[in-house]
This record gives C-alpha cells, structure tokens and sequence, in this order.
C-alpha cells in the first residue's frame, strides 16, 4: 500500500495541452511560438531602453521595467515546455516539475496583481500630487513597491504550492490543461479538496480585492483632478497614461476573476484552456505594446536608439570601405 501511495502521489502527469483538440495543431504552433519570440523580445526591449534613456529613468518607467521581467519570466515558465513538448510529440511533466512551474506561475501572476495594483498609486500622485512626486515616488519608495510586490506573489505561492501538490493524486494522471494549474490538478485527486477550494476562493478574492480596492480609489481620486483641469494637453496627456494602465489592469484581472471567483459549473475545460491561455501567453505580448504604442516617450526613446544603432552601422561601413 505504501508503494502505490507513493506512486499516486508522485508519478509523472501527462499534460493534454492546447494542440489536441486543435484541426491545425501545428498552425498553432507557429502562432505561439512567433507571439512568445515578439513578446520576449519586446518586453526586453522595453528593459533596455528604459536602462538607457535618461529621459525614462522616472519611478514610472522603472515599474514597467519590473513588469516586464515578470512577464518574460511569467511565459518562460509555461510556454518553451508546450512546445518542446508538441515537438518531441511527448506529454510527461514529472511531480516535480509540475510542482515547480505550479509555484513560479503562481508567483508570477501574484506578483503581477499586487505590482498593477501599486502602480496605481504611481499614477495618482503623478496627477494628482505633482509637486510632491519626487518626493512621495522616491527611489526607496519605488523599491519598496516592487519588494511588496515580488513579497505578495511568494507568499501566494508558498501558502498554495505545498498544500494543492500533497493531494493523492490517484484518479487520472491527465491533466486536461497545457501547464500545471491549480484548477485541472484538483481535479485529479481522490479527496474531498472543496474545504481548500473554498479558501483558495477567499485567498483569491482578497488578492484581488486589495489591489483593486487601491486601484479604484486612486482613480476616482484621480478622474475628480483631471476633471477640474482647465488645461485640454494635460487632460488629454493623464487621460492616456492612465487608459493604457486600466486596459492592461482590465485585461489581467478579468481572465483572472473568470478562472479563479466564477464558480466551475459556468465555465468547461476547453474554455479554462482559452482563458489561462489569454493571460498567461498573450498578455505578456500586449503589456509592452498597449504602453509603448500610446506612449510618446518610449516610441521616442525607441526612435533615438534607432536612431544612433544606424548612425553607429553607417560610421562602421565607412570605416571598411576606407580600409
């Protein structure tokens, strides 16, 4: 009995992924694989340029810059196994693999709410407050922000990663899922896990209330200023720093609230796998581009680096054809 107590509870799974069901699996394939490559490489690049451009070194700036490294970290720790997988035409995660990607993901997206939430704050006292900015976003408050959030995100997947994975596990090893999520694995298990549901939805719940809660009264705070504001170019400038937040807050937060506050019977497996696959594989894509695209100070840093990599490239070539 103790042998295949131990088997039950730490044998591989077998991860069905998002190609199963698919017509054109491969078709899939290239798609996830070009957004994975665009957003590493656009998140880096928002990384870099916000490293070195002066005109981006703002306690704005160095929040997007820590939002992008967890978005990298965030898809690097589902998306390569996918797809290494669907290449060697293999499925198996071992218990402690699942169990690793299990904290990570759930650290990750911890991390990422608290960090929105924060960045909130950010905006207020920007708009708000703005003479007093440099001194109540000052480089130890900026800091102070990031390890609250990276903080808030461990605690999350401290408290839930050892408790979900010390379930037995003896129905199927088949999760129907393409990472290990906290969701699909209560599945497999052959214990009653609604008392643990049930905190998880109050552990949930709380995780978005706070940030949430700070995040609405920084914007009331913050539509009543702009509002009031007679002039119609820093009116227009808050309202799209802020609109470019709220549409990634929105984006997080909803896909998020669906998989984790809606109750099982509104939703099925096949539209878990769409929604986790929304937030966990392309919002890390549209975070860089909703705020560089909207943002006159980053497309002009990326313009400037442009910019001196050309001029640098053409003093190169003189230098050749010289020789």
């Amino acid at each position: 009995i103790g042998n295949s107590g131990n088997y039950s509870m730490y044998a591989d799974f077998v991860l069905l992924g998002l190609f199963s069901n698919t017509r054109f699996p491969w078709l899939l394939f290239a798609f996830i694989f070009l957004v994975f490559v665009i957003s590493v490489a656009s998140n880096t690049m928002m990384i870099i340029l916000i490293h070195l451009d002066s005109r981006l070194h703002t306690p704005m700036y160095f929040l997007l810059s820590q939002l992008s490294i967890m978005d990298i970290l965030y898809i690097s720790t589902i998306v390569p196994k996918m797809l290494v997988d669907q290449m060697v035409d293999q499925r198996a995660i071992s218990f402690a693999g699942c169990t690793a990607q299990h904290f990570l993901y759930l650290t990750l997206a911890g991390a990422e709410f608290f960090l929105l939430g924060l960045m909130s704050y950010d905006r207020y006292v920007a708009i708000c407050n703005p003479l007093r900015y440099p001194v109540l976003m000052n480089r130890k408050v900026c800091l102070l922000i990031v390890v609250a959030a990276w903080l808030g995100g461990s605690v999350d997947g401290f408290l839930l990663t050892p408790v979900t994975m010390q379930f037995p596990f003896c129905a199927s090893r088949e999760i129907n899922h393409f990472f290990c999520e906290v969701p699909a694995l209560l599945k497999l298990s052959c214990m009653d896990t609604s008392a643990y549901e049930t905190a998880m939805y109050v552990c949930c719940i709380m995780m978005l209330l706070i940030p949430f809660s700070v995040i609405s009264a920084s914007y009331t705070r913050i539509l009543i200023t702009v509002y009031r504001m007679n002039e119609a170019e820093g009116r227009r400038k808050a309202v799209a720093t802020c609109s470019s937040h709220m549409v990634v807050v929105s984006l997080f937060y909803g896909a998020a609230m669906y998989t984790y506050v809606l109750p099982h019977s509104y939703h099925t497996p096949e539209q878990d796998k769409a929604v986790s696959a929304f937030y966990t594989i392309l919002t890390p894509l549209l975070n860089p581009l909703i705020y560089s695209l909207r943002n006159k100070d980053v497309t002009g840093a990326l313009q400037k680096a442009l910019g001196r990599c050309s001029s640098s490239g053409s003093i190169g070539t003189i230098i050749i054809l010289k020789n």
